[in-house]
């Protein structure tokens, strides 16, 4: 067990000040307004519509982290700051931090949330109403996927298997790469309703929109779609409390052709529940997000599996971030 001292204790008890100015920047499209290049503190104050003193001691904070550099009586943002966080850059991972700062409020309440059981949001989802927020969900789980999926679309075997369902697929980011690297795959990207436009969205950026269809529906309620041969289950079980995951997994199975694979990826708990650490917090975003997610340890996921009549479970060969694993069966 790690000895602590007072002076670390105190960094971490205060480490969200810098979370929050990040956030702060990233909301205003404080990079975005710099990508055309250096602007004055004025110039920034009046075309993002905020109070020059108070923008001004942002811009300093985000100096002192080496987010910004000031030039003279100009800000510029460096090149690596510019690629990630300018909503002009392709490779913009703003949605996500914008996804970590609307559900802020809810760690806030934490305590609350451990005394009762019960989440700080209203109702059990992360999903809502606000358009703005919903992008930032959606199109953050794009921003998270797009790291690892293309090591998953190259590492998972699909050969011969021509229809796969991503459920609860979202943005629709694992049917996109499995697509691109399984020429004869068609797939179907199964969500709410509401997720639609950004799935087509995503879809038709990288050109498989005569290859990816969507499908919407509840996957708790709903049949899913049948005569598939892969169902693709990616970080949606930890949504559910232990009996909706189980139903879930089940509903996956039965919409598989006889030796359909059933792949299931989450953030994964060591089975004495030590750890990791981001799979650790992970659950307790989930306890502070909704009613009764949480993370899953690899026994239990192994055993969703066995009760769906999955056989010959193994986990894909892959060190992926984040406590992320991958578990497999043949249905």
């Amino acid at each position: 067990m790690k000895e602590w001292t007072a002076p670390e204790l105190l960094h971490l008890s205060g480490s969200y000040w810098t979370c929050c100015a990040v956030q702060t920047a990233v909301r205003l499209d404080l990079f975005t307004a710099l990508a055309g290049g250096p602007r004055t503190e004025e110039e920034l104050a009046a075309g993002l519509g905020c109070n020059l003193r108070a923008l001004r001691m942002l811009i300093t904070a985000l100096t002192a982290l080496e987010f910004l550099e000031r030039r003279g009586e100009a800000v510029a943002a460096s090149p690596s700051i510019l690629t990630y966080l300018s909503r002009s850059s392709p490779e913009y991972v703003g949605f996500i931090i914008r996804h970590h700062a609307g559900i802020m409020p809810g760690w806030t309440r934490l305590a609350e949330s451990v005394k009762s059981g019960r989440s700080g949001r209203e109702g059990n989802s992360f999903f809502t109403d606000d358009e703005e927020e919903m992008e930032a969900f959606l199109m953050g789980m794009f921003n998270v996927a797009r790291q690892q999926a293309e090591s998953i679309a190259l590492a998972l075997d699909l050969t011969g298997r021509s229809r796969l369902i991503d459920v609860g697929g979202g943005p629709g980011t694992y049917a996109v790469y499995f697509c691109r690297h399984n020429p004869g795959l068609q797939a179907i990207v199964f969500d709410l309703p509401t997720s639609e436009p950004f799935a087509r969205g995503v879809v038709e950026r990288y050109g498989l929109a005569d290859r990816i269809k969507f499908v919407g529906g509840d996957f708790l309620r709903d049949e899913l779609p049948k005569g598939q041969d892969v169902a693709w289950l990616s970080q949606v079980l930890h949504g559910e409390g232990p009996e909706n995951a189980a139903r879930l997994v089940k509903n996956a199975a039965a919409c598989l052709r006889p030796g359909g694979l059933l792949c299931i990826q989450e953030f994964v708990l060591d089975n004495d529940r030590t750890g990791p650490v981001h799979s650790a917090l992970f659950s307790l975003n989930m306890l502070v997000g909704t009613n009764s997610g949480q993370a899953y340890t690899l026994d239990e996921i192994r055993a969703m599996l066995e009760n769906a009549g999955a056989e010959d479970i193994r986990s894909l060969a892959l060190d992926l971030p984040q406590g992320c694993q991958v578990l497999i069966g043949t249905v």
